[in-house]
């Protein structure tokens, strides 16, 4: 992989054919001088050592040096790869529910939005961690293999909406036992699984599956967004809400005692969610807890600098363009300078 570092030094290029075009243009005008003195012949013999060719010469060799040396500024770097190093971290897995139930406006926007915003600002206090993302309504799936590239996590936490599983529920056991399935096989490292869930519409097992991960050492911290008052599940691009078979309109409430119950099974913290940051900052409290161990990164290495190169070339060509004499080799001296036009 070549590139160059800084390539705004090479606009400077754009000089090198203006200063052809001056250099050609002032050797016309010298020859047409020249011509007013006499005949073509004639000065041939009053300058007899003058080179016609040399200066030429000079100047490309002037000229390409000047190109070389543009091309340092612009620091051209070859030679990229990946790597596997070793930096303290931690490992969390995050679980979102995605349930139609998530749609629900009692915390602004909604329950989904606002959890997918505290989620942004949570991967941006990683450092040197791993992050996975699952997204479960009535089944779970990986959205996200566990990974130290937060870029493409806050871009596919972007793209998290209810469509992705079309079967509805809450089967939080599912996506506990695959956020257990997600970590890597490090021995050491902290970690974590972070459930974000109204708890409504509850599949069963959920607590069984926290007690197993807390026993192999995970933390299962349980964020709760919404409300147990309960709100309307609005109908996507309408002004409708969710109704049951019989018409009536369908009202979602958080369940708080169950979310309870999982956290304290996993051995972690249950927050609920609402308009504020006070779950945001308590989590990462919680998180930071977390003993970190050397997790291992594949990461590229810095390219490495190839002006040297390039350096050479320039020095090269400016010590032959100085060693090189306007007047010609007297080993020559008898070849004629001047060509009749």
């Amino acid at each position: 992989m070549f590139r160059f570092g800084e390539p705004l030094y090479l606009y400077l290029l754009i000089a090198l054919p203006l200063l052809a075009v001056f250099y050609f243009y002032s050797n016309y005008m010298r020859r047409k001088k020249l011509r007013r003195y006499g005949d073509v012949k004639l000065l041939e013999h009053l300058m007899p050592q003058v080179s016609k060719y040399r200066p030429d010469v000079k100047f490309w060799l002037l000229l390409t040096a000047m190109a070389m040396v543009i091309f340092m500024l612009a620091q051209p770097q070859f030679g990229s790869k990946m790597e596997t190093v070793k930096r303290q971290g931690i490992e969390t897995v995050v679980a979102l529910d995605i349930s139609n139930s998530m749609l629900a406006q009692d915390v602004t926007p909604s329950r989904l939005e606002k959890s997918k915003r505290l989620l942004s600002r949570l991967i941006e206090t990683f450092n040197n961690d791993k992050v996975a993302m699952i997204v479960f309504a009535g089944e779970a799936f990986t959205q996200l293999p566990i990974t130290s590239d937060y870029v493409s996590a806050k871009m596919f936490l972007e793209s998290i909406n209810p469509s992705l599983i079309t079967t509805q529920g809450t089967d939080i056991r599912a996506a506990i036992d695959l956020a257990m399935k997600s970590f890597t096989p490090n021995e050491g490292v902290g970690r974590a699984i972070v459930l974000i869930t109204d708890g409504e519409n509850h599949e069963g097992g959920a607590i069984e599956a926290a007690q197993e991960a807390a026993k192999k050492g995970v933390h299962v911290f349980v964020l709760g967004v919404g409300s147990p008052d309960g709100s309307p599940i609005p109908v996507e691009r309408s002004n409708e809400f969710r109704r049951d078979k019989d018409g009536n309109v369908v009202v979602t409430r958080l369940n708080e005692d169950m979310c309870r119950e999982i956290a304290r099974a996993g051995n972690g913290m249950y927050v609920r969610v609402d308009n504020t940051n006070n779950a945001e900052r308590a989590l990462n409290a919680e998180i930071n807890k977390l003993a970190k161990a050397d997790v291992e990164t594949q990461v590229f290495t810095e390219f490495d600098e190839q002006f040297q190169v390039l350096a050479w070339l320039a020095l090269i060509f400016l010590a032959t363009e100085a060693m090189l004499l306007n007047r010609k080799n007297p080993l020559f001296k008898n070849v004629k300078l001047f060509k009749q036009d």
